[in-house]
């Protein structure tokens, strides 16, 4: 097929790329660059503390994967200037989505919530909220109150997926089932919430196949957006441990280009790619360190699509569905 008769089969609403990018759709929301600041807002994790489990999942950081969070030891609009700031050394102007990254940002009473959710609302610039949770976290008031917020901001629910296979929820501590997240799905979309699904490949035991039935999984439920990770192994997780055991081999960033350009060619075309490989704390990483250069795993995701006259959703079964 001729590059001319491929690009004629690419969705429009792709832009330059070959999938639909997170930063090409909040340009055509807002007219502008649109960055999040990311917050640490001082929660803690049901899988942490003991309500569900103890431990947190073995991925992820003492920081609670807010690694690139403000300091919790400060409050939120000293944190919220503070990154700001600092983004803005790369990108001279824009607006700001307030981004409640660390921890589980719905485990509190939803007084607290407001108080801190609203808070980075009044802040010059911003046009609406990300907040990252878990679906065992949703309960009907604070749903009642997401569902406030959406009606009067810009609002995405990240809910943590991960993996679809129990096995590997197991082994990572993840501490609620598959189901659980299709009814925290469910729970949101009735009052049509946005929702970006965290996966991640590379988990211990999971081969390429099992990386691929939970992007199918997905494909399938009604979210708007995804964050496709590469696992990271950081030092202090307790993933480490299992490392050492044998558990779990690093991706080689060959098989890593492949199974997310294979993933991206099930997914919906309208399905918003919001990230396709995660950021480390260098001074923390074990590996795979090649994914250290974003910029290098990014062009070759959309090398590859080229070389394979292909884009996200070529091979798409349009089987969505809500139970």
């Amino acid at each position: 097929m001729l590059e001319s008769d491929q690009s004629q089969m690419i969705p429009e609403i792709f832009g330059e790329k070959r999938y639909y990018s997170w930063n090409h759709y909040l340009r055509n929301q807002f007219g502008e660059k649109v960055f999040k600041v990311p917050l640490d807002a001082g929660f803690d994790c049901p899988n942490r503390n003991g309500s569900v489990a103890y431990g947190g999942c073995t991925f992820c950081s003492e920081r609670g994967s807010g690694d690139f969070a403000g300091d919790r030891q400060d409050d939120l609009v000293t944190q919220f200037n503070q990154i700001k700031n600092r983004m803005h050394q790369k990108w001279k102007s824009g607006k700001y989505i307030g981004y409640f990254q660390a921890y589980t940002n719905t485990f509190a009473p939803v007084e607290t919530l407001r108080a801190y959710f609203e808070a980075i609302l009044q802040q010059e610039g911003v046009v609406g909220l990300a907040i990252a949770t878990r679906p065992d976290c949703l309960p009907d008031d604070v749903v009642e109150y997401l569902a406030e917020l959406n009606e009067r901001t810009f609002l995405w629910i990240e809910l943590g997926l991960q993996t679809v296979h129990e096995k590997t929820a197991t082994l990572i501590n993840r501490a609620h089932d598959f189901q659980c997240y299709v009814e925290g799905v469910n729970k949101l979309r009735k009052h049509n919430i946005n929702i970006c699904a965290h996966i991640i490949n590379g988990l211990p035991m999971e081969n390429e196949e099992m990386m691929m039935e939970t992007a199918r999984e997905v494909s399938k439920l009604d979210v708007q957006g995804i964050k496709i990770h590469l696992l990271h192994l950081l030092k202090r997780t307790p993933m480490v441990k299992q490392y050492e055991k044998g558990l779990l081999e690093l991706m080689s960033f060959e098989s890593y280009i492949k199974t997310v350009v294979d993933q991206l060619e099930i997914l919906p075309p309208d399905m918003i790619i919001h990230r396709l490989t995660g950021d480390g704390p260098a001074d923390l990483m074990i590996g795979p360190m090649w994914s250290l250069n974003k910029w290098k795993v990014l062009n070759e995701i959309e090398n590859e699509l080229r070389l394979r006259g292909s884009w996200q959703g070529k091979y798409f079964s349009n089987e969505r569905v809500i139970e």
